[in-house]
């Protein structure tokens, strides 16, 4: 042997009682952290079966064990597999761990039961480093230092591992398999030290080959026991495992979709690379957990079923920190690791290289530390955590009085102060009260959807709320966005949108992504580019286990695609809440959804469809279809040629700043989109449909019926920000920055001067008068209109297009003459200026998120709506522009700190915006608010959340019995 090989060899064999531990330590950490969890019973049976094979080649089939020693490994394995299948049927990693520092404690325990001595041996326990000769005045002493030490590592453990919130059903199951895992640890012992033998095979021993006697306690006979209490014990995991895989999980096939998706570009099908990467890891845990199953069993025979359980419990404990790693994690890690030496010490065979008074005052410091950390954290927690901050003044509420003329803009009263400073005061205060009301509990959660709702919340809401709880989701109940959208369709038959999802996905020219969820997974998922599919799979792999079955259609096109006649939306939506909703308020509902109905396939492939009910419109005029779905009495329906807009309910004079987003985005107020927006005046893709439809779309215009959901765009990071190009705000230029290119629609016959990114533009750049509101008197608020010229102010605009396209040649040559177009700039230029201006281009902005997690403030030009309408707050975290534009120049000034023009001699640096005015003070609170809440609420864990709960949502509508499910509550 090569002597490398042979000191090597060496001193595993001299150490293999710390190696053999730390191997199993470090493998169970790997194990825990990466085995999926619907497939964890399959990893548990195959790799039990691979140590089960030889095991039984080497013991035969029913050698080397007495009756009671094959009765209780049988009974060793069988609660390990229940552990096994405890926490499978969990489904939730985190929150099982959350109950596992009760190991140790559960396992000395049952040691120390009389009531289980009398039957069985089970192994003795000391609780101290003296033998139990020892004087017996000192057992109960040593008895509660030992415990004390039990006490720490629980209190250590349950620090690191606790969930932030955890179900009481996960609770129940973690604890039976933390029961179980003691229970079959203690018995797994007991079966490889029991010196029973049944008087059937223990009469004279075993006889040898040459016909002597080999006894049962001849090494040869010891090494036998244990093989044959490993492969009982394994046996009888590998059939509980067994049983229970084939009940519960589904089976690794292409078509299932239950491993996180590879999300970035890749070569071949993704598909086909995320099933092989399905296989190689299960293959990969598979080898793992034999190992770990191996070094368990060595541990246990020379450690026992202590010092196992504080292994175990440790690999658990580094699985929790790979997670998420924090001071207080680390902390109560080493008071953990501290404790679980002293208290292996204490039992080791050979001397301990620790006296006993330095023990015994080691023991007393770590017991202080656990004490005093503990302390600490309860007076954290009952101070309050750091809540979201805003700074308030004394205007509780922007003021509404009637406007000086018809439909036109409410008053402002000047004498307050400027319009934005009154407007981000309200704005501030309404959302600081919204922050304060979200509900803190489960039962909270609950009363609250019952009162905005009228019914209980949808099936699996209690898992909902654990998924967002545990992701520290800031907005609890600001969900109405998804009970609007669902609303007309409890109109409907489920059957009827079953089969009318049916056909919309049965047409390849429909241009809808296909997704079938079945029986907790992801089994099919047609059409559409790779990264949609993979984003969208990947939004969905953390809860998808909790869906019922259905098909989801999710819209390819930027564009949205069902817009339903006025008429017949009333028709439904009066239905629902005449009749549907009060015949399910009358219910107790059940906390589960139905069984796959008659009507819905296997999943595996869409069925054809022959005929479509989408029509297509690209590069025409949509303002008479989208307006559709707008009541006749509003502004969008008026019979008149150009109606005039109802800027009552959105905009305050003199200017038309925005105080109400929403009704600004409510197409119907304004009939002067029609020729001011590009997707009315000439989309550049247009698929619609006029019957009630499921269609998942990532934006919409407001008359518009698709549902919305979270954009995978964001999800994916198709738009990245990187922290490190971006600099302080004090070095940013203090001007209004913008690249872009003329998409927003298509261009034919001069259609571009009625698209709304080259009005924006050309407004910003025009070198007409323009008008501003100014503070004449720097000691009072005095607040005026004033006239100034646009060209004073141009190095304060840099708002340019890039790119020019979607237009016929002759339109695209007029925009190249009319604009000044610029070369393309690096995404991550735009974090050089202090003023950041996002517009809606096809449909939503994909830069959006960006801008905001950036140092700069956002200002944003948007019609179409999004996912986060309730979460992200105009005048909060950005500062909302209108289409018509009087008021740009205005924001700008006042949040640039009056855009004091250059002085002859001074450098032209232009870092303004620094100085001490109120509308420089807003610019910079508003800019760090926007980057703080970003990084807060638009993670991509809070876009799976919100998926979630529009997922259960629409689940229960499409369900035959949704009057009668339901989450009842807590």
């Amino acid at each position: 042997m090569h002597p490398v090989i042979h000191f090597i060899v060496e001193n595993a064999l001299k150490y293999q009682n710390l190696l053999v531990p730390v191997l199993l330590v470090v493998l169970a950490s790997i194990s825990n952290i990466d085995v999926p969890v619907q497939h964890s019973l399959l990893v548990s049976t195959v790799s039990w079966a691979l140590i089960w094979i030889p095991s039984l080649v080497c013991a035969g089939i029913s050698g080397g064990s007495s009756r009671s020693r094959k009765t209780t490994s049988w009974a060793a394995g069988g609660f390990l597999g229940l552990a096994q299948i405890c926490d499978r049927v969990a489904c939730d990693k985190e929150g099982t761990w959350s109950t596992k520092g009760l190991l140790p404690l559960l396992v000395v325990l049952i040691s120390e039961n009389e009531a289980l001595s009398r039957h069985i041996a089970l192994p003795s326990y000391f609780s101290d480093d003296t033998s139990p000769d020892a004087n017996p005045n000192n057992e109960n002493r040593r008895n509660s230092r030992s415990y004390r030490l039990l006490v720490v590592m629980i209190i250590s453990a349950s620090s690191v591992l606790v969930a932030r919130y955890t179900l009481a059903t996960t609770i129940s199951l973690g604890i039976s398999s933390v029961i179980f895992t003691a229970a079959g640890l203690v018995l797994f012992e007991n079966a490889l030290k029991s010196p029973k033998d049944d008087a059937a095979t223990a009469r004279k021993g075993l006889v040898s080959a040459n016909g002597t006697f080999s006894r049962r306690n001849s090494p040869e006979g010891q090494k036998r026991q244990h093989l044959s209490t490993l492969r009982d014990v394994a046996a009888m995991i590998a059939l509980v495992c067994g049983v229970a895989t084939a009940i519960i999980e589904p089976a690794i096939t292409p078509h299932i979709m239950s491993w996180e998706p590879v999300f970035r570009d890749i070569e071949g099908s993704w598909r086909d690379t995320h099933f092989h990467r399905v296989l190689k890891y299960t293959l990969w845990m598979i080898l793992v957990n034999v190992f770990v199953n191996l070094s368990t069993f060595q541990v246990l025979f020379h450690q026992g079923a202590e010092n196992t359980s504080i292994f175990l419990l440790f690999s658990w404990i580094c699985a929790r920190l790979h997670h998420g790693t924090s001071f207080i994690g680390l902390w109560f890690t080493i008071l953990y690791a501290a404790a679980g030496i002293l208290f292996m010490s204490a039992f080791a065979s050979s001397p301990s290289t620790i006296d006993r008074r330095s023990s015994i005052r080691l023991r007393r410091i770590l017991f202080g530390a656990t004490a005093l950390s503990v302390c600490l954290i309860l007076i954290k927690y009952a101070s309050g955590a750091r809540q979201y901050n805003i700074t308030t003044n004394d205007f509780t509420s922007f003021p509404i009085t009637s406007p000086s003329t018809p439909l036109g803009p409410i008053p402002v009263n000047l004498q307050k102060g400027h319009p934005a400073h009154q407007l981000i005061t309200s704005a501030e205060n309404e959302f600081a009260s919204l922050l304060s009301r979200q509900s803190k509990t489960l039962d909270e959660a609950v009363q609250e959807y019952k009162r905005r709702n009228g019914i209980a919340p949808p099936p699996h809401f209690d898992r909902w709320y654990e998924f967002a709880t545990r992701n520290n989701i800031q907005l609890v109940d600001e969900f109405d966005t998804i009970s609007r959208t669902l609303l007309p369709f409890w109109a409907l038959k489920p059957s009827t949108i079953r089969y009318r999802v049916n056909q919309a996905l049965g047409l390849e020219d429909n241009a809808l992504i296909g997704i079938s969820v079945r029986d907790g997974s992801i089994v099919n998922m047609e059409k559409g580019e790779e990264w949609q599919q993979q984003a969208t799979a990947g939004m969905m792999k953390d809860f998808v286990k909790w869906l019922p079955d259905m098909d989801l259609p999710f819209n390819i096109h930027d564009e949205p695609r069902v817009v339903v006649p006025s008429d017949e939306l009333s028709l439904l939506t009066n239905k629902v809440r005449n009749e549907v909703i009060p015949a399910a308020m009358k219910n107790t509902p059940r906390n589960s959804f139905t069984p796959r109905p008659a009507d819905l396939s296997d999943g595996i492939r869409f069925e054809e469809a022959k005929t479509s009910h989408f029509n297509r419109f690209a590069h025409q005029s949509t303002w008479t279809h989208a307006r559709l779905s707008c009541p006749l009495a509003s502004q969008a329906r008026d019979i008149e040629d150009s109606p005039p807009d109802n800027l009552t309910s959105y905009a305050v004079s003199p200017l038309g700043h925005i105080y109400n987003a929403t009704a600004f985005t409510d197409i119907c107020n304004s009939p002067s989109y029609s020729t001011a927006f590009g997707f009315f005046e000439r989309p550049n893709a247009f698929n619609i449909i006029h019957e009630l439809t499921p269609v998942f779309s990532q934006s919409k215009v407001s008359s518009f019926q698709d549902i919305l959901y979270p954009s995978p765009w964001y999800w994916f990071g198709r738009v990245g920000y990187d922290m490190n190009k971006d600099t302080n705000w004090e070095n940013k230029t203090n001007s209004l920055y913008w690249r872009g290119s003329t998409t927003g629609g298509f261009s034919r016959n001069g259609g571009w001067r009625k698209h709304h990114r080259q009005r924006v533009v050309r407004r910003l750049n025009a070198l007409d008068k323009a008008q501003i509101i100014r503070n004449s008197d720097a000691k009072e608020q005095t607040w005026e209109l004033q006239e100034v010229d646009r060209r004073d102010y141009d190095q304060f605009i840099d708002v340019k297009f890039s790119h020019i396209g979607q237009c016929d040649p002759g339109d695209c040559d007029a925009q190249k003459e009319f604009f000044e177009v610029v070369d393309r700039a690096d995404g991550q230029d735009a974090w050089y200026w202090k003023h950041l201006l996002d517009m809606d281009g096809n449909a939503f902005s994909g830069r959006f998120y960006t801008f905001l997690r950036s140092r700069s403030l956002t200002y944003k030009m948007a019609i179409f709506r999004e996912w986060h309408q309730e979460w992200l707050k105009p005048w909060v975290h950005y500062i909302p522009l209108s289409l018509i534009g009087d008021e740009h120049l205005d924001l700008i000034h006042w949040f640039g700190g009056g855009l004091k023009t250059k002085k002859e001699g001074e450098a032209d640096d232009n870092k303004g915006g620094n100085g001490d005015s109120i509308g420089e003070k807003k610019a910079r609170e508003i800019a760090e608010r926007s980057t703080e809440w970003a990084g807060k609420a638009l993670r991509n864990e809070d876009l799976e959340v919100w998926f979630f709960r529009l997922l259960l949502e629409y689940g229960r509508v499409i369900d035959d019995d949704r009057e009668k499910i339901g989450y009842p509550g807590p």
